[in-house]
């Protein structure tokens, strides 16, 4: 039976999302039931997508990864693919019509298969959008249900929301991008290492994208809400903490939230929601 692959499909994207991050499972349980699978549909592809050209080092990722783009194409067409990431994947997308953020999305990952230094600012925001803003903008297109209004409402504040998101990863992960992938992503920032002034600088952008994102977080729909609410106190944490740091320390240690820490935030978050004051 499809319905028992479907099925099958969507628990592959669901553990896929359990095992690569603790923080984003989190805050998809928060979410309703009814939005759960879409959410881990999309992390499942984009998270696929991003490890062939990141992790991959030991197999040709150029032949993986367009491998991996027209497999997805067949499956847009065929409506099923053997790949349950994809198979799962190409549901939400013909549902919530994602095709155009998809397409944006994957031309960024064949970015990093290539290109190491985004060193202007044109070239830094163009990758922020296609690796980062489209995701949230796909999640927003599930949230809100395909409801074209709320969807223009609040498209700015996901995008925002998935620029901070993606420019504090690439704060905490500036020392694997610089030593093992070779990569520097800020324009201001190169591979032979970030200053405090130049950290400053990233550190008061970032926090501009959280204020910006946090006025459409807060006229989501319920279903979704606090979910979001979680991931954006979870990420506003892990900021100010690498704002505490010197600049050096980011380039011999990765930064992260204890688990302790993030029971912590959910709870102050459930309790905020319960109280309406989100």
């Amino acid at each position: 039976m499809k319905a028992l692959f479907d099925t099958s499909s969507l628990k592959c994207s669901k553990i896929v999302t359990q095992e690569y991050s603790t923080s984003f499972s989190w805050g998809i349980k928060l979410f309703s039931p009814s939005i759960r699978p879409a959410i881990y549909a999309i992390y499942g592809f984009v998270r696929y997508a991003d490890e062939i050209v990141d992790s991959f080092d030991a197999y040709n990722q150029e032949e993986l990864f367009h491998e991996f783009v027209a497999d997805y194409h067949k499956a847009l067409e065929r409506k099923i693919s053997l790949n349950p990431i994809l198979n799962a994947f190409q549901e939400v997308v013909l549902k919530y019509d994602l095709q155009q953020f998809v397409e944006d999305f994957l031309k960024r990952m064949e970015y990093d298969l290539n290109v190491t230094d985004y060193n202007t600012e044109e070239a830094y925001k163009n990758y922020i959008y296609g690796s980062a803003d489209v995701v949230g903008l796909m999640c927003l297109r599930v949230f809100v249900n395909n409801d074209e209004a709320q969807f223009n409402h609040l498209k700015t504040s996901a995008q925002f929301l998935g620029s901070a998101f993606q420019k504090v990863n690439f704060l905490r992960d500036i020392k694997d991008d610089t030593e093992i992938l070779g990569r520097s992503y800020f324009p201001n920032v190169n591979t032979n290492g970030i200053s405090n002034v130049a950290k400053e600088d990233i550190i008061k952008d970032i926090q501009q994208d959280f204020n910006e994102a946090y006025k459409g977080i807060v006229q989501l729909p319920i279903e979704s809400r606090l979910g979001v609410y979680l991931a954006y106190k979870y990420y506003l944490k892990l900021l100010h903490k690498l704002e505490r740091l010197d600049s050096k320390r980011l380039l011999y240690e990765r930064i992260r939230i204890s688990n302790p820490l993030k029971l912590v935030i959910l709870t102050k978050a459930y309790i905020r929601y319960k109280l309406n004051v989100i």
